[in-house]
């Protein structure tokens, strides 16, 4: 007779990202961006990723994370005041969440990873790992770990004759590092355990424990402002590159001065000024407009050039702004846009404010560092050279891309 059994479901795996809204060392943390996008966001995405986990929830006491969360693609939890302190537990949080999770889908977690925001490196293919482990029966509880080869200290009390002594190597005997039996650090990035177990122990490593190795240059937790700066800075190096597609954007707004020209002014004997673009921008605006996204020019300079500019792609303009990041909203909500569908394009520090607002920030590649750090994509045609007429193409399509002659 044929097998007619019914295959065994897949586990259910479900992801845990506590994230406070309160925080000292970095005032609204979880929100930070790195490469233009929230560390919540950052978090949410690398569990989507992961294709052993069905469910993501992010447990919160603020409702801009929640927002940020759902944007994301997760579910958010309300997190209640006691357990939401600075003396609260990571556990409590993700055991809170499980109990929301059984009473909003009617059914138990096979297995619950505790996803920490402040990892911003960590990828889906380490948190697949993780579960891998324990929907194998490899292990209870399983954590990323990088190698550590460091040689550690403990310092001396007051007094003492011995002074500081080592950890974990003898001062007296420095072996090679290839001599050394491996140790490793846990990166705080990651952890997944059998549910059922840790409703029981209510705690991260119960029974057999095992390590998911990671590499070390992506390992960095955020605790204060330099690690924020530090990761900005190494996202572009760290970061899988990405760009937007049609569907991703409902709106284009574009810097003018250093993004659709390459930021020098020419000046005759009166003072006239003169700028130069780019032909092949204009072929690309047209075919945004073509394709019925909406494009806007944004500018902080009061200049005819830039309203002439605007005039001749057909395109509305408002120059003249102070506060950049508050006349692109207030555009967004009169047209019915959710900024987060926007990709904004800029080159310097004060289009900093719109980066932090949009959901695709986009620097030209002559932008300014800390321009280029804090963009979720980065053009690799400068500013005034077809940059727009790039990014255009990841919108439409290649037939639209700009020669790198």
């Amino acid at each position: 007779m044929p097998d007619t059994a019914t295959p065994a479901a897949p586990p259910t795996v479900l992801a845990v990202i506590p994230a406070r809204g309160g925080s000292k060392g970095v005032p609204a943390k979880n929100l930070a961006s790195v490469a233009g996008v929230p560390l919540v966001a950052r978090a949410v995405r690398a569990c989507l990723g992961a294709r052993n986990v069905t469910h993501v929830v992010v447990s919160t006491d603020d409702s801009g994370i929640a927002a940020a969360a759902r944007t994301a693609g997760a579910e958010a939890v309300a997190r209640p005041a006691a357990i939401a302190g600075d003396t609260a537990t990571s556990e409590a949080a993700v055991l809170h969440a499980m109990d929301a999770f059984e009473a909003g889908h009617g059914r138990a977690a096979d297995v619950v990873l505790l996803v920490q925001c402040t990892s911003p490196f960590l990828t889906s293919a380490e948190i697949a790992e993780t579960v891998e482990r324990i929907t194998s029966g490899a292990a209870d509880t399983a954590f990323t770990a990088a190698p550590s080869h460091g040689f550690l200290w403990r310092d001396a009390p007051d007094g003492s004759a011995d002074g500081a002594t080592g950890v974990n190597h003898d001062k007296a005997h420095r072996p090679r590092r290839q001599d050394r039996e491996p140790e490793y650090l846990e990166t705080g990035a990651v952890y997944a355990m059998d549910a059922a177990g840790f409703r029981s122990h209510e705690h991260r490593f119960f029974g057999r424990t095992a390590l998911v190795v990671t590499d070390p240059a992506r390992v960095l937790e955020i605790d204060d402002p330099h690690d924020l700066a530090r990761a900005r800075a190494l996202a572009p190096l760290l970061d899988t590159p990405a760009t937007p597609g049609f569907a991703d954007v409902d709106a284009v707004v574009l810097d003018f001065d250093g993004t659709q020209t390459d930021d020098r002014v020419h000046l005759d004997a009166e003072g006239r000024e003169f700028v130069s673009a780019h032909r092949g921008d204009g072929l690309g605006i047209a075919a945004l407009r073509r394709a019925g996204l909406p494009v806007l020019i944004l500018s902080t300079e009061q200049n005819a050039v830039v309203a002439a500019r605007a005039r001749k792609l057909k395109i509305p303009v408002l120059h003249g702004i102070d506060r950049k990041d508050r006349a692109l909203k207030e555009w967004c909500e009169a047209e019915g846009i959710d900024p987060q569908r926007v990709l904004y394009a800029g080159n310097d520090v004060n289009d900093l404010p719109c980066f932090h607002l949009v959901g695709w920030p986009v620097a030209v590649s002559s932008a300014h560092d800390s321009v280029r750090a804090a963009a979720r994509a980065v053009t690799v045609t400068p500013g005034g050279s077809g940059a727009i007429r790039e990014i255009a193409a990841w919108l439409l399509g290649p037939e639209l891309n700009t020669p790198h002659s």
